[in-house]
This record gives structure tokens, C-alpha cells and sequence, in this order.
């Protein structure tokens, strides 16, 4: 049964909202409880800011883009830049269901986001305390040291996050409050990209530190503006031990079958997280290595949010499935166009630009794999197993990107044309398996 937010006080935020979410249905709640109903409003623009923040840093620190910039800057061993996706990646993703069940034990769950969001922006900011005062091996060795204390302090965000926006934002408004902000960090990107290939520095490691403090801060601001967010008390059945929930959270992919199907879609989809290196390495070949190339690889994936976060995040409300469909399929069409393009060796001509406009399209894509995926998995969850869902993904997806990785890398020595043509294959893959999956979004 459908619930409206009546009595609720904030009105100029009300209004502000229902122009944003649409008028008629914005105060609609689905799956919410009376109470998170009534301050959904609120609680819609303290997920805009924070995510934002959270997107923006992201983005700013990237470790397919701008970590390994900075260490090949510093002069650190070239092997540590090929350890930056793994860490990031699959430390976030492997504790996951650990720590599940124990946040399943406090019925208020936002506190773990935001340790984990400061946990990241002091990480982040200790980054550029290494570089600037220990030697390239040391400085690179800590930058890799302080990303697994990131990645872990992502990961608890992340186990955190869908649970907490399930239990404060209603169905068919996740999507949408999550490609705004993608969007409004994407802003964000290109205007410091921007920043970055107009204005003359005088060295090129000062412009990357200027992204990662901008990025450490974002964070932190993150963690301050989420602690506000009003969050009633949920259920806390299956919390104790959390080693012995994390086992018996493991039955989900048998009692589910869409889940089942689902990890199998999302496991070959982090083909798009996986090719974008490449796409960078390309574009290095091809136009050097340089400040002015950074930043504008740098707009263009800001750009790629800005513009396709807001259609994903509406799509994804209307049909979470579709995009996931769509975004294996474009995947699987631009990496064979990019090998394609190596093959006639479009770089020797055109330079940079064709693979900054691949990098741009895969940037658009990702984001709305990601969208996608986070928006089905919230839906398909209900507030006694959201949380568990979300760890046992996150856990098994981890392990899918220790073991891909490692495929993928070895791949790669044989050139990063050949990876990316190879990284086609799971992302068809994918769209066919999710064409599979049942709708969950209910349209009227």
C-alpha cells in the first residue's frame, strides 16, 4: 500500500523536491515506512550532497586514471600502478559480508557510512603527505599501503549504503537521486579538467595533489552533511556474530534465483571497470604523457557523468533490467571499436582524441552499469535482507575481479588492444543473461 508524507514541516523543501522528483507522485512511498515517508524530502537532498561529494572524489581520485598519473609522476616502480585497480577494487568489495552482519546488529546504520567516508578522505589526504615528502619506492609504496585503508573504509559505505537509502528513499527515486549526483560530480570534473589544461603549471605533480585534496575534502564534507540524515530504526534480527552470518547469508543465492542471476550479470559487467586503464594506456600512446592529457581525459569522464547519470537514473527507476541490458551491449560494440581502431592505428593521425572520445563513452557506459546494478540490487531486496544481499554481491563480485583481473593483466602484456577486444565478450555476455531477469519496478 502506497503512503504520502502527510504532516510533514519542511515545506520549501517539499516543494523544491516534488519540482525535482515530479509533482504528482513525489510524495508516494512504496516500500518505506510512515515515518521515513514523512522525511523523505529532506532526506533526499543530505543523499544528493553526499553522493555528489562521494561521486566527485571518486572521480578525482581515481585509480584507473589519476593514481597512477601520480605515481608515474613521482617515479615510483611502474608494477605498484598495476596493483591500484586491484586493491581498490576488490578490498572494497571482499569484507563485505563480514560486515554485514555486524552492522545487521544496530538498527541504525548511517554512522557506518560515515566512518567510512572519513575513513576515505583522510586516506586520500595522506596521499599527499607521501608524495611530497618520502622518496618515489617509499612514497609509492605508502600510496598503495593508505589505498587499502581506503578501500576498506569503501567498502563499509558501501555495505552500508543501499540499506540505508532502502530504509529513506522510496522506489523510483533511488535512481534518480543517484544520477543527479553522478551528474552534479561530472560537473565538477570537466570544470577542474578545465582548470587544469588552460592554466600553466609549473610542474605536473602540484595540479594532481590539487585533485586529491579536493577529492580528501569532498569526503570529509560527505561524512559531516550524512551524519543529519534522519534515519528511524530497522530491524536487527540476524546481527550477532558476524562470521556465522556471513555463511548462512551465502543461502541468499540459492533462495533467490534473480539474485543468483543477477551476481552472474554483474560479475561480467565489471568488464567495464576493467577496460578503462587500457582505454587510458591508449590514449597515453597515442598522445603522450602530459597534464594537458590528463585533464582532458579528466573532463571528458566528468563530462560522460554529467550527461549520462540523470538518463541513466531515470531509466533506471523505469527499468533497472533494460539498462543493464543496454549498457552490456554498448560495452561490447565500443571495446570491439576501440581494438578496431588500434588495428588501423587512428592514434598515429588523429592523436589523443579518438580514444578520449572512447574513454568518454565508456565512462557514460559505466555509469550507467553502475546505476543500473545498484538500483535492481535495492529493489530486489526488502529491509530484513537488503544489507546481506548487498555483502554477498559486493564479497562474490570481489573475488570475480581478484580472479578477472589477473586474467585480464596477463592478457595485457600482449598489448592493451587485444584486452579490451577480449573485455567484449563478457560484457555481450551480460546483456544476455540479464535479459533474463524479472522486472522489479513497478510502473503505472
Amino acid at each position: 500500500m502506497s503512503k504520502t508524507p502527510t504532516g510533514a514541516t519542511d515545506s520549501p523543501i517539499r516543494d523544491i523536491y516534488d519540482k525535482i522528483t515530479g509533482d504528482e507522485n513525489a510524495r508516494v512511498c512504496t516500500d518505506i515506512s510512515d515515518d521515513a515517508c514523512r522525511e523523505q524530502p529532506t532526506n533526499f537532498f543530505i543523499h544528493l550532497v553526499s553522493l555528489f561529494a562521494n561521486k566527485a572524489g571518486d572521480l578525482l581520485a581515481s585509480p584507473k586514471l589519476i593514481l597512477p598519473w601520480l605515481l608515474a609522476t613521482l617515479g615510483a616502480p611502474a608494477w605498484m600502478a598495476g596493483m591500484l585497480v586491484p586493491i581498490r577494487e576488490a578490498l572494497a568489495l571482499l569484507p563485505q559480508l563480514v560486515i554485514a552482519g555486524w552492522m545487521r546488529a544496530r538498527p541504525v546504520r548511517k554512522w557506518f557510512w560515515v566512518a567510512g567516508a572519513a575513513i576515505q578522505g583522510s586516506s586520500v589526504l595522506a596521499m599527499i603527505a607521501a608524495a611530497v615528502s618520502l622518496s618515489p619506492a617509499a612514497a609509492g609504496a605508502a600510496v598503495l599501503l593508505l589505498l587499502t585503508l581506503f578501500a576498506l573504509g569503501r567498502g563499509v559505505c558501501s555495505a552500508s549504503y543501499k540499506d540505508v537509502q532502502g530504509k529513506t528513499i522510496a522506489k523510483t527515486r533511488r535512481g534518480t537521486v543517484s544520477g543527479y549526483a553522478a551528474s552534479a560530480a561530472g560537473g565538477l570534473a570537466v570544470a577542474l579538467g578545465l582548470f587544469l589544461w588552460a592554466v600553466p603549471v609549473a610542474d605536473h605533480l602540484t595540479p594532481i595533489l590539487l585533485l586529491l585534496a579536493v577529492a580528501g575534502v569532498l569526503w570529509v564534507a560527505a561524512a559531516f552533511i550524512f551524519a543529519g540524515l534522519r534515519e528511524f530504526p530497522g530491524a536487527t534480527e540476524g546481527g550477532g556474530n558476524a562470521v556465522k552470518t556471513a555463511v548462512a547469508s551465502l543461502s541468499l543465492i540459492r533462495d533467490k534465483p534473480a539474485f543468483g542471476r543477477f551476481i552472474a550479470v554483474r560479475g561480467l559487467l565489471v568488464a567495464t571497470a576493467l577496460a578503462a586503464p587500457y582505454y587510458a594506456q591508449l590514449a597515453r600512446t597515442a598522445g603522450g604523457v602530459s597534464i594537458a592529457h590528463l585533464a582532458i581525459l579528466l573532463g571528458v569522464s566528468g563530462l560522460a557523468s554529467l550527461v549520462a547519470a540523470p538518463f541513466w537514473g531515470r531509466l533506471s527507476d523505469y527499468s533497472s533490467r533494460q539498462v543493464l541490458i543496454i549498457t552490456g551491449v554498448a560495452a561490447a560494440l565500443l571495446n570491439a571499436l576501440v581494438a578496431l581502431m588500434v588495428w588501423f592505428d587512428f592514434g598515429s593521425a588523429a592523436g589523443v582524441w579518438p580514444f578520449a572520445i572512447a574513454y568518454f563513452l565508456l565512462a557514460g557506459i559505466h555509469a550507467g552499469v553502475r546505476l543500473g546494478r545498484k538500483t535492481y540490487l535495492t529493489d530486489l531486496g526488502t529491509a530484513d535482507d537488503r544489507a546481506r544481499l548487498t555483502a554477498v554481491a559486493n564479497t562474490t563480485i570481489g573475488i570475480v575481479l581478484l580472479a578477472g583481473g589477473a586474467v585480464i593483466a596477463a592478457i595485457g602484456m600482449w598489448g592493451a588492444a587485444i584486452a579490451v577486444a577480449v573485455l567484449a565478450l563478457p560484457a555481450l555476455a551480460a546483456a544476455g543473461l540479464a535479459y533474463g531477469l524479472p522486472e522489479l519496478e513497478q510502473r503505472d
